[in-house]
């Protein structure tokens, strides 16, 4: 039995945004919101036909559907103090849905499951269904897919009222709308092919042959961690890893979250430590609503404080990840947040 709303019917169209858009911050207009609405119904549609011809391979590994419906339903309800007449809060629990802007083909983080086109699972999907549980009591959610360069838009618009999507913290963006965390840290990681000893931590890469990508934040990190490791770019992702299984460098340095999902998918594939560079996430909130903000940290410090985050990574990115859990960053401890 499905236990929460996430699934590809519940995404966002043009006319159920119309609808909810009676708000305050509907009077914001964008000339991009009619473009944006059509790109979303499109979407909506293509992923369902996709989805149920169930020719697609599996999903990734990571927290099921059914997992992180478990998670949620564990997770804690705000007092009834905290949903205040008026609030953002009180209109999402009246509505019994949490709009979310989230991914649907982010390995480990946010992604479908194309043979089960109503699942999509990872740490973020879980963590919105935890936020959801809080504010309406149950993990009921509804998925609009952004783009990069249109989640302030859907915010500023209120076509989704939070969005879950590697979204860094930056001060530019934080002039737009409002982050509420940082909920986790990324940044530049090392993997090496399963076996490899020697290798923990970046100041173990001096002295190795070290493949990066090409054009990444690699290329210029790695030699000041370790100044005489041979540094080796590949074009791609891809020519990378099988660089790295090939023998042909002793470890790959690339983003955290893209290492954990190759490894996710080839069993000779390991991520050894945490990320040594800061790539703060956040989630997105709708500007000039500082109560929502507050109620959104708040939130996040009581699961982290719980222990529901701590099992929400270690049933998704932690899972194909080797080494220590991390610590969840500190709410407020980077510009912009």
């Amino acid at each position: 039995m499905r236990s929460s709303l996430t699934s590809v019917s519940s995404l966002s169209s043009p006319a159920r945004s119309a609808r909810s858009a009676r708000s305050a911050r509907s009077a914001r207009p964008s000339r991009r919101t009619v473009a944006l609405a059509g790109a979303a119904a499109a979407l909506t549609i293509c992923l369902s036909a996709c989805g149920s011809s169930g020719s697609a391979s599996p999903a990734l590994p990571g927290a099921s559907g059914s997992a992180a419906d478990s998670l949620a339903k564990d997770a804690p309800v705000a007092p009834a103090s905290a949903i205040t007449p008026g609030s953002t809060m009180e209109r999402i629990k009246k509505a019994g849905v949490l709009r979310v802007g989230a991914a649907l083909d982010a390995p480990l983080l946010s992604q479908q499951n194309p043979t089960k086109p109503d699942e999509v699972s990872g740490f973020d999907i879980t963590l919105a269904k935890m936020l959801a549980t809080y504010i309406i009591g149950k993990p009921s959610i509804k998925i609009t897919p952004p783009a990069s360069e249109t989640r302030e838009a859907l915010l500023r618009n209120d076509s989704v009222d939070v969005v879950f999507n590697t979204y860094t913290i930056t001060p530019e963006r934080a002039k737009q709308i409002q982050f509420a965390g940082p909920y986790f840290m990324s940044g530049l990681a090392i993997a090496t092919k399963k076996g490899t000893s020697g290798i923990t931590g970046p100041k173990d890469l001096d002295g190795k042959t070290v493949i990066v990508g090409a054009n990444t934040p690699a290329v210029e990190a790695v030699p000041q961690e370790a100044p005489n490791a041979k540094v080796t770019p590949f074009a791609t992702d891809p020519q990378a890893v099988q660089a790295l299984l090939q023998g042909r460098g002793d470890a790959y340095v690339q983003d955290f979250i893209l290492l954990a999902t190759n490894a996710a998918t080839n069993a000779q594939l390991e991520v050894v430590g945490k990320p040594f560079t800061e790539e703060p996430y956040g989630i997105g909130l709708p500007p000039d609503d500082a109560d929502f903000k507050a109620f959104v940290n708040t939130w996040l410090t009581t699961i982290q404080d719980d222990g529901q985050w701590l099992k929400a990574y270690q049933e998704t990115i932690g899972s194909h990840v080797e080494g220590e859990d991390p610590t969840p960053p500190r709410i407020g401890s980077v510009p912009g947040s």
